[in-house]
């Protein structure tokens, strides 16, 4: 079953602060405006560009979007 990329970050989260993967996915928990059922990387990416200040580069987007692609097979 194919699950949404907030299902999946939320596997990322963690207590380890410094690591950027576990911050964003904490902070991504926290989001209630993120958009939960999405599966297409254009609409989480113009959310994540356009309303988040706690993503400081959409390149760790681009690779988390990656894994939860190959995750999602």
């Amino acid at each position: 079953m194919r699950r949404s990329f907030y299902h999946y970050i939320l596997t990322q989260r963690g207590h380890n602060l410094h690591d950027p993967i576990e911050a964003f996915a904490g902070e991504v928990a926290k989001d209630i405006m993120f958009p939960k059922q999405s599966e297409e990387y254009h609409e989480v990416a113009d959310y994540l560009e356009m309303n988040v200040d706690y993503l400081d580069s959409m390149d760790l987007f681009d690779q988390l979007w990656e894994k939860y692609l190959e995750n999602n097979k």
